[in-house]
């Protein structure tokens, strides 16, 4: 019988908020058992980028990264937001390790190509270092990851934050068994955007291809989804979308996504 992994994603709004960061930490450092932090950080690279007169771009949800862009997200992700969680964590009596995807290898990503949009220095992962990852959750430490990976040729990549908890989990599923949370300033996927009540409970892919072709999941939510319904397909156990009460009660308002 395999052992349980949790693996979570917090996104940029809760990085952004210290007192919601800060419970959410306190909650995740409290779950028992071996456990995994994908962190964002969208929203504080593009303020820097902003401070700096540099303007981001976005393309049907996912960043374009020139080369000043490119260091702006290692400096934050890797450095200032990477760090600050890290931290907090120990605070927490959680013996937390951030990483890249550069550190020990764990992440190996391929400059994505160029087709209808040039992403720029943006990676699509190309393996997951599953052993090593291993090493260190046998050793009771947590691995935290941010958004970056590298090419082993010496670049730097940025890489979606959603993608990497999707492919970490689906590469430790070989190992362990499973459970994804994406965590976001909502409760769930919802029915109707104007209404934050809308919670839709439970989605499956027959559920998805319909909420897709009625426009009720588009623009950032469609790459996350995606990711969701691709660690299912490919061995992750459980996937939860929902906002920070999840982690500290599994019972609470929250979107779960299965096959069927």
């Amino acid at each position: 019988m395999k052992s349980k992994l949790k693996i979570v994603k917090i996104g940029g709004n809760i990085i952004e908020d210290p007192q919601q960061l800060g419970a959410f930490l306190k909650d995740f450092a409290a779950i028992d058992g071996m456990k995994i932090l994908v962190h964002g950080g969208g929203k504080s690279a593009t303020e820097m980028a902003n401070r700096l007169g540099l303007k981001p771009k976005m393309v049907e949800g996912r960043r374009v990264t020139d080369i000043e862009n490119l260091d702006i997200a290692v400096m934050v992700y890797a450095g200032l937001i990477n760090k600050n969680i890290v931290t907090k964590l120990q605070v927490n009596s959680c013996n937390a390790i951030g990483f890249t995807g550069a550190d020990a290898n764990l992440i190996l990503s391929g400059k994505r190509p160029v087709k209808y949009v040039d992403y720029g220095f943006v990676g699509d992962i190309v393996n997951v270092n599953r052993k090593t990852i291993k090493l260190f959750l046998d050793n009771k430490m947590t691995p935290v990851f941010c958004a970056i990976t590298h090419d082993k040729s010496g670049q730097l990549l940025n890489t979606n934050a959603d993608t990497i908890a999707s492919e970490i989990a689906i590469a430790m599923s070989d190992f362990f068994e499973v459970e994804l949370n994406y965590i976001f300033e909502l409760k769930g996927v919802l029915e109707n955007i104007e209404n934050k009540a809308s919670v839709i409970s439970h989605i499956n892919t027959k559920k998805y291809e319909q909420l897709i072709d009625d426009g009720i999941i588009s623009k950032g939510m469609l790459p996350k989804l995606h990711n969701c319904f691709r660690a299912l397909e490919k061995g992750v156990q459980e996937v939860k979308i929902g906002d920070v009460s999840l982690i500290a009660d599994a019972n609470n308002l929250h979107t779960t996504l299965s096959l069927k």
